[in-house]
C-alpha cells in the first residue's frame, strides 16, 4: 500500500510517499480503507509520533490519527463494525496512524460516519471535535447560560468549541483576527475579540469558562478573565512551574482521548444540522509534505485534509 512514513525527526521535510506493509488486523482490531486523513499540525512533534504505546522505537511511523474510511476486516472478537461500514475515529498515538492507504482501529475508538459528511469533511472531525467536546462538557463541566471565551476560534479544535459551546447555549465569546470575525459569528459566536488590537483581559473578566488553545502569553493573561470559581481549560501546556499559585479559579491540562462514543454523540449533532466541519483545504496524499506546511502555518481556518481515495 502506499503511506506517508517519517524518515527522522523534524519536520515535513521528514516525510516522504513511500510502499509500506499492508497491515492486518489481529484480535480486537478493525482494519479500514482509509477515504481521508486530517493533519494534526503538531504531530511530529511528539514523543508518542516516534514510539510505540509501551514505549519501544518505531521504525518509520505513519502519521495522521484522524481516520474517516470503510471497514475491510476485522479481527477475532470484533462484532460491533461488519464489513462495508464507514466509520471514522480518532485511533491511539502509540500506533501508525491514518495517512496511508488502510489503518488499524479499535471498535471503541470507532462511530459510525455522519451521514451528512463525506470522507473528506468527516476527517476533519475526531481530533479537533473530541477535544473541544472533552475540554468543554468533561472537563470544564460547561452548563447553559454559562459564558466561555475560547481563544483561537477559527482554528480546527476552535471552531468546534465554538459551535458546541453555541449548542450548549452558553454565552460565547472568542479570539481571532479580524479576517475571521463574520465567519466565527456564523458559527454561534456572541462576541468576537480582534486579538491583533485589543487585549481580551481588558474585555472580558468573568468568564465562567477559559479554553485555550494558544498558549505561551495568552494562556498567562488568561488568569485576568476568568471569574472566582472558574475554570480554565489548555490543550497547549500545563502551567509553568514558575506561575503564581492561582487559587480562584480550577486549571486543567489535558492530552484528548479517543472516544467512540463520544462521536456518535457528536455525528449525531452534526446530522441534526447543529454543527458542521471546517476545511481548509484538501490535498492527495501524495502531497502530504505540503499539506503539512500549510498546516502548520497557523494561518489555516479549521482543518487541512489528506484525500486517500476517491
Amino acid at each position: 500500500m502506499k503511506a506517508i512514513r517519517v524518515h527522522g525527526r523534524g519536520g515535513p521535510d521528514h516525510l516522504s510517499y513511500d510502499d509500506a506493509p499492508k497491515p492486518q488486523p489481529g484480535p480486537g482490531e478493525v482494519l479500514a480503507h482509509v477515504g481521508a486523513t486530517a493533519i494534526i499540525a503538531t504531530e511530529l512533534t511528539w514523543d508518542e509520533t516516534y514510539q510505540t504505546a509501551a514505549g519501544d522505537p518505531r521504525p518509520l511511523p505513519i502519521p495522521g490519527h484522524d481516520l474517516a474510511g470503510v471497514v475491510t476486516e476485522v479481527g477475532p472478537g470484533v462484532t460491533e463494525f461488519a464489513i462495508g461500514a464507514e466509520v471514522y475515529a480518532l485511533t491511539a498515538f502509540g500506533r501508525d496512524g491514518a495517512e496511508a492507504e488502510y489503518a488499524i482501529a479499535l471498535p471503541h475508538e470507532l462511530a459510525p460516519k455522519p451521514q451528512m459528511l463525506d470522507m473528506v469533511q468527516a476527517a476533519a472531525v475526531p481530533l479537533a471535535a473530541l477535544t473541544a467536546w472533552q475540554a468543554l462538557f468533561i472537563h470544564a463541566h460547561l452548563s447553559k447560560g454559562q459564558t466561555a471565551l475560547i481563544h483561537g476560534g477559527a482554528g480546527g479544535v476552535g471552531s468546534y468549541a465554538v459551535q458546541l459551546a453555541h449548542w450548549a447555549s452558553a454565552r460565547v465569546i472568542t479570539t481571532a483576527s479580524t479576517r475571521h470575525h463574520d465567519f466565527l459569528r456564523g458559527l454561534g459566536a456572541d462576541q468576537v475579540i480582534d486579538y491583533t488590537t485589543t487585549p481580551f483581559e481588558e474585555v472580558v473578566h468573568d468568564a465562567d469558562v477559559v479554553f485555550d488553545t494558544v498558549g505561551g502569553e495568552t494562556l498567562a493573561r488568561s488568569w485576568q478573565a476568568v471569574k472566582d470559581g472558574g475554570v480554565m481549560v489548555s490543550v497547549v501546556s500545563p502551567r509553568p512551574a514558575d506561575d503564581p499559585a492561582q487559587t480562584r479559579a480550577r486549571f486543567v491540562w489535558f492530552i484528548v482521548e479517543p472516544s467512540g462514543e463520544q462521536l456518535r454523540a457528536i455525528g449525531d449533532l452534526i446530522d441534526a444540522g447543529q454543527i458542521q466541519p471546517v476545511v481548509s483545504q484538501v490535498f492527495p496524499l501524495a502531497e502530504a509534505r505540503e499539506a503539512w506546511e500549510t498546516a502548520a502555518s497557523g494561518h489555516a481556518r479549521g482543518k487541512v485534509v489528506l484525500r486517500v481515495e476517491g
